[in-house]
């Protein structure tokens, strides 16, 4: 596993990870949107990748994969082609890095909203499901939104709001995040 002084996380401070999305006119059929990625993130450019997330073990429990993916030191080209032809895709709400998401703003999560229903609009999928719903009530101005499916759709896409992975969301285990995540999935016609 790839190993990072304190410092060298630090340099990835506000550098972006890129979407991870289906190719070749695959169709994409969930997209699961996170907060924003964080510096082990950044620094391995992968998608919830600091160990101990528990977001790549709640999708192999709930069956949406069927394999086991570390991504701790980054994805491997096929573990990405693996999700693009699974219809499977990860963007985040705000593009740059942090080391927790309560260092951005009111302001930067309204704004990566918005280009949200951008990056929604332009992919089309089935399903997004935004795993956190403290940042998706400031992004969308939703005080009062809860986690499951939402009364709206975004930009033509049924929307789930979901539970954040990270190890600080500590009252969700590996479980609830798999049955949240499931039924997400089950709407996008995946398992």
């Amino acid at each position: 596993m790839a190993r990072f002084t304190r410092a060298e996380l630090e340099s990835f401070r506000d550098a972006e990870v890129p979407d991870l999305l289906p190719e070749d006119g695959t169709p994409l059929r969930l997209l699961f949107v996170g907060i924003n990625p964080g510096l082990w993130t950044a620094a391995v450019q992968t998608h919830f990748a600091r160990p101990g997330n528990r977001f790549y073990p709640a999708l192999l429990e709930a069956g949406i994969i069927e394999r086991p993916i570390d991504p701790s030191d980054g994805m491997t080209d096929a573990d990405r082609d693996y999700f693009r032809a699974r219809g499977i895709g990860i963007t985040n709400i705000v593009r740059r890095a942090t080391a927790r998401a309560d260092e951005l703003s009111a302001e930067e999560l309204r704004e990566g909203g918005q280009r949200l229903v951008e990056t929604v609009e332009r992919t089309r999928p089935k399903v997004v499901a935004v795993a956190g719903v403290t940042a998706y009530r400031a992004a969308f101005s939703l005080r009062d939104a809860k986690i499951g499916p939402q009364p709206e759709e975004l930009a033509g896409a049924e929307l789930w709001v979901a539970p954040n992975p990270s190890g600080l969301n500590a009252h969700e285990t590996v479980h609830s995040l798999a049955k949240a995540y499931a039924a997400a999935a089950r709407a996008a016609g995946l398992i």
